[in-house]
């Protein structure tokens, strides 16, 4: 009975409360999920910061090799597994590498990507740059596509090709999508797209995937022993252990998600920053998922964002000064 969802409310653009998400879609119960943009200087606010697969639409390519909860609508299968992407647009006997799907070109939020600034390897609460880009944009993201300098090349639901603009940005007609081009590959999508000719995209994940998946890091649990990957996701900055400090060693409010032996999913929520309730290191985060029956666990997104909701209430208490925070998706427990 019942079935779960990630859902990310009405685009990806905009962002909203745990507690809305659920009463959206009549949920019995929510938690807040993945990592995301917040700072408009770091992209799209609202843009998962990861892997973002909704009823099986891949709307956000993975930070490349970082952990995701992989979940089936049904409930019966849950997993935590890591993930890569790759993409491509072709046109006029051509194929071109894609660099990532739904936000805004040259700011990867987290890293992870392909010939980024400062590096290619995931870097949490970072955001690299990469000067030339081909970015692939569906109707989900939101009512208009970022605007910049560069190349856009809007396409209809037959792959054909509507408009070319110049500088890049705008709204999108219903049912279009677009592809989006930077530096020196604008010239390179300019040649390809060409009104009334085919642009078609293609977008492909490696590693297991379902009809949800929601990014997370680091791991906690593995093969029911605790495994934590702070290192490898990114939570350690070379030259700067204040970040490990604040971020893996120090405790804060955390939402931790996971699969039990049977591959059914758990969710747990814990408060932090409050006389009532400190928080969680990572390690200590590890130790609750095992302790909780999770085989397999790992961080999502915590600080201000931790957030349950169940019979239509907020049942945690959000660290934020302003109350719960408004965030990129969520995982729900539908009737």
């Amino acid at each position: 009975r019942g079935e779960l969802a990630g859902d990310f409310g009405p685009d990806l653009e905009r962002r909203e409360t745990t507690s809305e998400l659920a009463a959206r879609r009549g949920a019995t119960a929510a938690v807040n999920a993945g990592f995301f943009v917040l700072d408009p200087a770091a992209g799209a606010p609202g843009d998962p910061a990861g892997l973002g697969v909704y009823d099986g639409r891949v709307l956000s390519e993975p930070v490349n090799g970082r952990p995701s909860l992989v979940f089936s609508s049904d409930g019966h299968r849950a997993a935590v597994a890591r993930h890569t992407w790759s993409g491509s647009v072709s046109g006029r006997g051509r194929t071109l590498p894609l660099d990532g799907l739904n936000r805004v070109p040259g700011l990867i939020r987290n890293c992870g990507g392909t010939g980024d600034t400062p590096t290619d390897l995931p870097l949490h609460d970072t955001t690299c740059v990469d000067a030339g880009e081909l970015v692939a944009f569906t109707p989900e993201f939101g009512a208009s596509t970022p605007s910049g300098e560069g190349v856009e090349a809007v396409v209809d639901a037959h792959d054909r090709v509507t408009s070319v603009r110049s500088p890049r940005g705008g709204g999108l007609p219903p049912g279009s999508r677009s592809v989006q081009a930077t530096g020196a590959r604008a010239a390179w999508l300019a040649e390809l797209a060409v009104p009334g000719e085919t642009l078609r995209t293609r977008s492909r994940v490696r590693g297991p995937v379902a009809d949800h998946v929601v990014n997370g890091g680091p791991q906690l649990v593995r093969d029911g022993r605790r495994y934590v990957t702070a290192a490898a996701d990114g939570m350690v900055r070379p030259g700067d252990p204040s970040f490990h400090y604040g971020w893996v060693t120090k405790r804060n409010p955390r939402t931790i998600a996971g699969a039990d032996a049977r591959g059914r999913i758990l969710l747990a929520t814990v408060d932090g920053r409050a006389t009532t309730s400190l928080g969680l290191s990572i390690a200590e985060a590890a130790a609750v998922a095992q302790g909780l029956g999770m085989r397999d666990a790992l961080n999502l997104d915590g600080g201000g964002s931790t957030t349950m909701v169940t019979g239509g209430r907020v049942i945690n208490a959000p660290s934020d000064a302003a109350g719960e925070r408004p965030v990129g998706d969520a995982v729900l427990v539908l009737p």
